[in-house]
């Protein structure tokens, strides 16, 4: 059996009863289709968001916020006699980081105080009207992919069968053992290794749906067009001001789940989970007993 390709014809007891070491039909299309232009597309409007960002590196909290009103978040650089340097202050505790953010310099070693770096922006020089085109774009590719990811998921059955959370899986218990099992590197092998377990589909239902319509509806609020035609969009999160912060803090919430699954397919095998999320084959671990 090739390590690489599928077998051209598995036996009728592989398909039946797969085992550790064999290789299985895990993915569908429109999951690998879904997920490859999710990753591009959060990617992009993420870069283009911090550009954004950098117009005004300020969040706060209501319908109104500019640069004498008291931000929650703020990113911004000062000078202490000769040394200048860049900072992050949130709810007022300030932390120096610079090289990282509010001070950097650039390749050519030419100093800038804006909050992101050129290196995490689309486009990586300033220009507010680029990085609009860019986000506003790829939302409609975010928003119109994610619609139709949830209906065809629901049409065929994907969504019930491996991201419904059951009434034992909400058990405290049963959740603090799965918890602890990942904690210690405890991977599942063999069938059990094709299914999500309780801390993966509370992950993805939270991004499902929770984050990712809440990052779509915030940015609607953003918009002055919904302000028009929809006012109580933006009022339903109690002002533009605190969409704004909303949007942010669930764009790094993204952040945080893509860390976390990037370490979660090392572990587990990057090689073996990419080739299931490329072509849809992948292999069963082999239980420790083989």
């Amino acid at each position: 059996m090739s390590d690489i390709a599928p077998p051209a014809e598995p036996s009728p007891a592989q398909e039946a009863h797969p085992q550790g070491g064999d290789l299985v039909k895990r993915h569908r299309l429109s999951t690998r289709l879904w997920h490859w232009t999710n990753a591009v597309t959060l990617l992009i409007m993420l870069m283009s968001g911090l550009m954004i960002f950098n117009a005004h590196a300020r969040l706060y909290w209501g319908e109104y916020g500019a640069n004498f009103d008291a931000p929650w978040l703020k990113i911004g650089s000062a000078r202490i006699g000769t040394y200048e340097y860049g900072y992050l202050q949130v709810a007022g505790h300030r932390v120096e980081t610079t090289g990282l953010l509010g001070y950097w310099k650039d390749p050519d070693g030419t100093p800038h105080r804006r909050a992101f770096p050129y290196w995490a922006t689309i486009p990586s020089a300033y220009s507010l009207a680029d990085a609009r085109t860019w986000h506003l774009a790829f939302a409609w590719v975010l928003s119109l992919g994610l619609a139709a990811y949830l209906i065809w998921s629901l049409v065929n059955r994907h969504i019930q069968r491996d991201i419904h959370i059951t009434r034992r899986e909400w058990r405290l218990r049963h959740v603090w053992l799965e918890a602890r099992d990942h904690a210690r590197l405890r991977l599942p092998t063999g069938t059990a290794a094709l299914r999500y377990n309780t801390l993966q589909k509370i992950a993805y239902a939270g991004v499902l749906f929770g984050l990712l319509p809440l990052m779509i509806l915030t940015g609607l609020a953003l918009s002055p067009g919904t302000d028009a035609w929809a006012p109580l969009v933006t009022e339903v999160f109690g002002g533009r001001q605190t969409a704004r912060s909303i949007h942010f803090l669930c764009a790094f919430a993204l952040v945080g789940f893509f860390i976390v699954h990037i370490a979660m397919v090392v572990l587990a095998g990057p090689f073996n989970e990419l080739r299931a999320m490329v072509t849809g084959w992948y292999r069963l671990p082999r239980e420790k007993e083989q």
